[in-house]
């Protein structure tokens, strides 16, 4: 277990940037206790300062995880999120999208959202821009890319993708194997 280097650091605010904004800075200076990410083995955690201190007594061949998977970095150096990390996408999203009930199981297994399945979206939502995609009930399941921005979904046609999947909470049960 080891900080993240400046470049590592990079790519993951990067990676968050495009989904929460400017509300990284919520994520590290939480009012209940500072939190900071540490790399174990490629993957990134959001940790507790307290777990951090508690970790140490653990050898590091086997500390398997600790804190909350974000995601993980790949052989070229690239960040990938996973879904372990929607809790806290979902807390402090900038753009989200809604989907109907008919299409919230199509999403489940996998794949994109159409403009027949859009119950709503954040007003002013780019193109390209990170969304994170809840129900009808405000129940976070995912989240992915918009393929289309906010005043473009309008005039798109009703089998149009609206949003691009990326992750969503069926991978717990498709990629268990692979997850951890």
């Amino acid at each position: 277990m080891r900080p993240l280097t400046e470049e590592e650091t990079k790519a993951l605010f990067m990676k968050l940037s495009e989904y929460i904004g400017r509300n990284i800075e919520h994520l590290i200076n939480r009012k209940d206790e500072r939190h900071s990410f540490r790399l174990v083995k490629d993957r990134v955690y959001y940790v507790s300062e307290t777990v951090i201190k508690a970790s140490f007594s653990i050898s590091r061949d086997n500390l398997l995880s600790l804190g909350t998977c974000f995601g993980k970095f790949s052989k070229s150096g690239k960040f990938r999120l996973h879904i372990t990390a929607l809790p806290h996408l979902a807390q402090y999203a900038t753009n989200k999208v809604w989907v109907k009930s008919n299409a919230e199981m199509q999403f489940l297994y996998g794949n994109n959202v159409s403009k027949a399945g859009l119950a709503r979206i954040t007003e002013s939502t780019p193109q390209y821009g990170g969304v994170v995609v809840y129900n009808m009930a405000d129940i976070p399941l995912g989240f992915g890319v918009a393929a289309q921005g906010t005043e473009a979904c309008k005039d798109l046609d009703p089998s149009g993708n609206v949003v691009l999947h990326q992750s969503d909470i069926g991978e717990y049960l498709r990629v268990e194997d692979e997850m951890f």
